[in-house]
């Protein structure tokens, strides 16, 4: 057997209960949080944080949540906090009372949020498996993932990482490895992010100077969208539902948005928040945007 194994755990009951074929099935890995990790400052930091803010996000509805994994694996909670944040309607029963609806339950809702963060199966640092068997590595990973998207000026706790080990079961017994692992963004990138570019300095030092800017932007992003027919004359109102954007980068990248990734004639906050964000997406996808910005 591994001695990393053996060394990650210090409770007999919790090795013995890893050692069984319920937990770990042959071929499956599981990655956990180290126990030497649970009593980390900073891992508690963000689980009050995250509790706090589900808390009061969900106050007027009269949900208390106590705690982050036993009280999110069934889907109710999370359901009612993307109503909430994103005014997503799911089509789900608000209460799922036997573990296959709850299942279910679950799946959808989790389905909807990767569709939301525009998020591949690959990318996901989190499964219905996971969430529904209280991991909270996992339940950790997708709150973050919700808060960081629906809310992108929460100031989650920095640099927040956690000692992991992954086990795997094999024709030749228990393998494990070890990793750090970061939960929220390295501070020194948060800190990089926020620094001032030439836009605040325009704001700050020449604002005289402001709508003489504005009007090369506009002959700029005329020039190229009115390649489709299009004539853009303000810069704020024209572009606050995100259409503009997602055309203009298109252009200027040399590629076609396919029209059912995104909404050409938005008719809701929501679609076009949806808009909005995926053009950020594409800009730092493509490293043309290194600093946050908020969608709304």
């Amino acid at each position: 057997m591994d001695p990393d194994f053996l060394n990650a755990f210090t409770q007999p009951s919790t090795l013995d209960q890893f050692l069984t074929e319920d937990v770990i099935a042959k071929g499956e890995k599981r990655k956990l949080i180290k126990p030497t990790s649970s009593n980390n400052p900073k891992l508690e930091e963000l689980k009050l944080f995250l509790t706090e803010w589900i808390n009061r996000t969900l106050k007027e509805e009269h949900i208390v949540v106590k705690s982050l994994e036993e009280d999110l694996y069934d889907g109710l909670v999370l359901h009612h906090l993307l109503e909430n944040l994103g005014l997503l309607k799911l089509d789900v029963d608000k209460i799922a009372l036997t573990e296959k609806k709850q299942r279910q339950k679950l799946s959808v809702i989790l389905e909807a949020v990767a569709k939301c963060l525009q998020l591949e199966e690959s990318q996901l640092k989190w499964s219905v498996e996971s969430i529904f068997a209280k991991d909270l590595l996992s339940t950790l990973h997708l709150l973050v993932a919700i808060a960081k998207h629906f809310e992108p000026t929460l100031a989650l706790p920095p640099s927040v990482q956690v000692e992991t080990i992954t086990i795997e079961t094999t024709s030749r017994g228990l393998k494990t490895s070890n990793a750090v692992e970061y939960i929220t963004e390295k501070k020194e990138n948060i800190e990089a992010q926020s620094k001032d570019d030439a836009f605040d300095e325009l704001f700050s030092r020449a604002p005289d100077k402001l709508d003489a800017v504005k009007k090369v932007l506009l002959q700029f992003v005329d020039q190229h969208v009115g390649k489709l027919g299009l004539n853009v004359k303000d810069i704020e109102s024209q572009f606050s539902d995100g259409v503009i954007l997602l055309l203009l980068i298109g252009q200027l990248e040399g590629y076609f948005l396919n029209l059912r990734y995104f909404f050409l004639t938005p008719a809701s906050t929501m679609e076009m928040l949806h808009n909005v964000n995926l053009a950020l997406e594409l800009l730092a996808e493509g490293d043309l945007l290194n600093f946050p910005v908020n969608s709304e």
